[in-house]
């Protein structure tokens, strides 16, 4: 007898990518490598704006040291847009960031994209990949799914 397939498509499957990303941008706020390495797949790669490629094990290196509350001091996750097809689901977002350091700050946004597959009954990120954010293609404040302020996930408003 064969598994009943499942409909990628469903509110259900939604749900789970948006709580996948939000929990990969909790991850990286609170350096959470061992909930990070859960969600990703053996063979994931991750590719910087500069078209840097890093492998599993230097991007989780990375990863625990990556955010300091005290330098990026603003953070958010806005226009979040899901996509599936098939067994891979693309689910993208750009984060607006404030950097504080020596006394000046620089704001910017990246969008990113990750890649998930589907896979022995789970999802699971095979690659994500950042691209910088000209300021005339920012998305609008309207589209905040999530903010942390000085890596605190902040209450959203009802």
């Amino acid at each position: 007898m064969q598994p009943a397939l499942r409909d990628h498509q469903s509110a259900e499957t939604m749900n789970e990518l948006r709580a996948l990303n939000a929990r990969f941008i909790h991850n990286f706020v609170t350096s959470d490598v061992p909930a990070h390495d859960a969600i990703l797949h053996p063979s994931f790669i991750n590719i910087w704006p500069t078209g840097q490629r890093w492998d599993r094990a230097t991007y989780l290196k990375y990863w625990a040291t990556a955010f300091d509350p005290e330098v990026i001091v603003y953070w958010d996750v806005r226009d979040e847009l899901i996509t599936v097809v098939g067994d891979v689901a693309l689910v993208r977002s750009t984060n607006k960031y404030t950097r504080r350091r020596d006394g000046s700050e620089v704001t910017g946004m990246t969008t990113y994209t990750d890649t998930y597959l589907f896979e022995n009954g789970a999802w699971k990120c095979i690659q994500a990949q950042l691209t910088a954010v000209a300021p005339e293609h920012y998305p609008a404040d309207d589209t905040i799914v999530s903010v942390y302020i000085e890596g605190k996930l902040q209450p959203r408003a009802s």
